[in-house]
């Protein structure tokens, strides 16, 4: 399309694309001081920004607990920025490689490339980590960056540009407008790495739209992330701690505890556990401040349908009040629900919840959850409870996903010398630390041919040693 004929979103999108990669492709790759220059200006825009970003998240939400944007966002984005900083040397070296006996006394090495220029398309449940945590690693490959933001944050997405531009030049990193149509040329434009979090529904429209650029993508995509309690967990301490990840955000979590499976004979007691659990950490009053908002009246709606759907097809709901309720509908707060009864039929079963809607199914023998879990597309996480280790490895064994935590939730998420990526349907591709770092970096092979090397006699005409060659070499292979 003729330039002109753009909308003037549309055409700055373009000419901000277009000016990093054309520093990309005629400047050198950013030394290591560079590197580290980038990083800490923006580990200073956080620190010195912390409370304008909190503020500017809770508006958009309705609400938004400050101790989770702390948490999951400001103070997960300073360690991972720490980490790189120390660990960017040793990440940057280029890497020794075995080399074959038969290519002796030459040497191999492995050396990371910045690929040129990567792209974010952010969510809106973690605006900030979820934008910033794959630019850390993108910048620490020595990569431009350009971000789109979410359009149902519009106070952080500008907040964040307005900081972004201040500390950085527009070809070393930059936030693009959230105005319609921005989300569908930004997917299509030819990058040289894409990186998308969100719904799966989604990520196949990104997928296709960057695959006529052949650019390869991350997609972190979600999913109905299992939980199994096994006959040998500590019921309260099991409920305790899956009633505190479900409802961090409100359950606005790619990685919650999407649905539960207790033993059978355990259901109507172990749901009880969840739902006093989750009063006692929640409270029963919608305007306790630990406590955060759903993000639109439109995905409220959806929650809602997600449980009158379960209910009338058999299911029992434990909660405080009815999402109705006008005191927590006012603020979008959703009451947290534990759903007993829930069967694959039902709604709730059938898609992401994304809300505080936690299903609780059951099973007589182990196997039944394996089953069902393989039976499904392949979650971003998996949470297993119990003590018997042949119970939890027939588990890791059987079942395929992004990640897993063992008595516990989420916290694999935060670990950061481990991966973060899902499988399938949940996702492609990783980032954290050094995985992040590689991910964003071409790691080219390099081969260094000695002159001592002999591969010359392999050149014709073949004479009569050119057998005794080969058999020199089918020995050595």
């Amino acid at each position: 399309m003729d330039h002109s004929l753009k909308s003037p979103p549309i055409a700055a999108l373009d000419d901000a694309f277009h000016a990093m990669i054309e520093a990309s492709r005629s400047a050198l790759p950013p030394p290591l001081a560079t590197r580290l220059d980038r990083l800490t200006r923006l580990r200073t825009l956080l620190a010195a920004n912390e409370k304008r970003l909190e503020q500017a998240i809770s508006a958009d939400f309705g609400y938004r607990c400050a101790v989770e944007t702390t948490i999951a966002e400001t103070l997960f984005l300073q360690t991972e920025i720490k980490h790189t900083l120390k660990m960017l040397p040793r990440w940057m070296a280029a890497r020794r490689i075995a080399t074959s006996l038969q290519f002796w006394p030459a040497r191999n090495r492995l050396i990371p490339q910045p690929l040129g220029v990567v792209g974010i398309i952010a969510p809106w449940n973690y605006p900030l980590q979820l934008t910033l945590a794959p630019a850390i690693g993108a910048i620490a490959a020595g990569n431009r960056v350009l971000i789109k933001p979410s359009e149902l944050t519009p106070r952080f997405s500008a907040l964040l540009k307005e900081l972004i531009a201040a500390q950085f030049d527009p070809t070393e990193l930059s936030v693009t407008g959230i105005e319609d149509g921005i989300a569908q040329a930004f997917a299509g434009l030819p990058f040289d790495h894409l990186v998308f979090t969100g719904s799966t529904r989604v990520g196949r429209i990104v997928a296709e739209a960057a695959g006529r650029n052949l650019t390869p993508v991350t997609l972190e995509l979600g999913g109905k992330s299992p939980t199994i309690v096994d006959i040998s967990a500590d019921a309260d301490q099991a409920a305790e701690r899956i009633a505190y990840a479900k409802l961090l955000n409100a359950g606005q979590t790619c990685i919650a505890p999407d649905y539960v499976f207790v033993p059978e004979p355990q259901r109507d007691a172990f749901a009880g556990k969840l739902h006093r659990s989750m009063q006692e950490m929640f409270g029963t009053n919608p305007t306790n401040g630990d406590y955060t908002s759903i993000i639109s009246d439109r995905h409220y709606a959806r929650l809602e349908g997600l449980l009158r759907d379960a209910i009338a097809r058999g299911a029992k709901p434990l909660s405080t009040t009815s999402p109705e309720d006008p005191a927590w509908k006012k603020l979008r707060k959703f009451p947290p629900t534990v759903v007993v009864g829930a069967t694959p039929d039902m709604a709730i079963m059938q898609e992401e919840i994304f809300g505080p809607l936690l299903p609780v199914m059951t099973y007589r023998h182990a196997d039944e959850a394996i089953r069902y879990v393989n039976a499904h597309d392949r979650p971003l996480a998996l949470y297993w409870f119990g003590s018997d280790e042949a119970a939890r490895e027939a588990v890791l064994a059987r079942t395929v996903s992004g990640g897993v935590t063992i008595n516990d939730c989420l916290l694999h998420f935060a670990q950061i010398n481990q991966p973060m990526g899902g499988v399938g349907a949940s996702g492609i591709g990783h980032y954290h630390g050094e995985w992040g770092f590689n991910s964003f970096s071409k790691l080219k092979p390099v081969f260094y041919r000695s002159p001592f090397n002999r591969m010359k006699d392999l050149y014709p005409p073949y004479g009569a040693s050119i057998a005794r060659i080969e058999k020199l070499l089918r020995f050595l292979s």
